[in-house]
């Protein structure tokens, strides 16, 4: 179906319209290749953004292209200069192959978490500084968005393997959630134009250093979700607290933190856990979910949430195992 859908618009990138076709990555949108790389084709899922959605996150994506210290994919325009293609009610955006790989669990994190903390201090830096242009719309990433019952990505209440006792606690977690989240607030120092899915998934290494993809997710959040974001799917590992002080090392090179800041990543980190265990169940049908084990996911954020709950967010690192 998608196939049938991505090969008429080819010929618009000069490209022939029975060039092979790989599907890469079916996550909230489905990611193909043409022929081994030349071009990469990002279907969206329908309905979930709109064209001035798209639009926007593509705007910002180009200002960023070219900027000292900062890695990030590059859009492609058709030869009429369009950036989003729609076809069957479905949009398409193309983007240039990088070269590089996706870090691992094998490699050394933290090396890399101090990079990824500076490159986000940047976007960061960029986000604050740049005038949007007139019309630019994307998502909001405040509580309401991840746990009000018209969150973005569905309620962690229908999650796959959630108990009662767990649904218990992970309430407890919710109510704390908000609490802290409303005293942090969302003023200008602490709430802007983010990335928000800064994972390992979305980088690539490569020779001249990491490179940032997949601006899809991009919204106006907490500056400090986009750590939060940076270790979805990797919450449990043993590393996390080392990845928090390396990644705010990296951050506090380029731009100054109030001790707040840094004190909130341990809530924004199970506030992403909870809007994850969201996601899993309204996409069944993703490469990750697969991957991942919705209920086994679902237990594993029980877990995390009561010790949230036990800790609180001063000790949440202390002992980690």
């Amino acid at each position: 179906m998608s196939e049938r859908l991505l090969r008429p618009i080819l010929p618009r990138y000069g490209l022939a319209a029975e060039m092979p076709l790989t599907l890469v990555n079916r996550s909230e949108n489905e990611t193909w290749s043409v022929d081994g790389g030349t071009l990469f084709l990002r279907l969206h899922r329908d309905g979930y953004h709109s064209r001035s959605e798209i639009a926007s996150e593509l705007a910002w994506l180009s200002a960023l292209q070219g900027l000292p210290g900062l890695n990030c994919v590059r859009p492609v325009a058709d030869r009429q200069e369009h950036l989003i293609q729609t076809v069957g009610g479905r949009h398409v955006v193309a983007f240039a192959p990088v070269a590089g790989r996706e870090p691992t669990l094998r490699d050394d994190l933290g090396s890399w978490f101090a990079h990824l903390g500076a490159i986000t201090a940047r976007l960061h830096a960029h986000a604050r500084a740049w005038p949007r242009p007139p019309g630019f719309r994307r998502k909001r990433w405040d509580a309401a968005a991840v746990l009000g019952p018209c969150a973005h990505w569905g309620q962690w209440r229908a999650a796959e393997g959630l108990t009662a006792d767990g649904r218990s606690i992970l309430c407890r977690l919710e109510a704390l959630l908000r609490e802290r989240l409303a005293a942090y607030g969302t003023g200008p120092e602490r709430f802007g134009l983010i990335h928000g899915d800064l994972r390992l998934a979305n980088l690539l290494i490569g020779d001249d250093g990491l490179w940032v993809i997949d601006f899809d997710d991009c919204g106006f959040g907490w500056w400090m979700y986009d750590f939060a974001a940076a270790v979805s799917f990797i919450e449990t590992d043993r590393r996390l607290p080392e990845l928090a002080a390396r990644w705010l090392e990296g951050y506090r090179r380029e731009r100054p933190l109030a001790p707040g800041d840094a004190a909130m990543l341990p809530a924004l980190v199970m506030l992403r856990r909870l809007q994850l265990t969201a996601w899993l169940g309204t996409r069944a049908d993703s490469h990750t979910a697969a991957d991942v084990g919705a209920a086994s996911f679902t237990e594993h954020t029980v877990a995390l949430g009561q010790r949230f709950l036990a800790c609180g967010a001063s000790r949440f690192w202390e002992g980690w195992t």
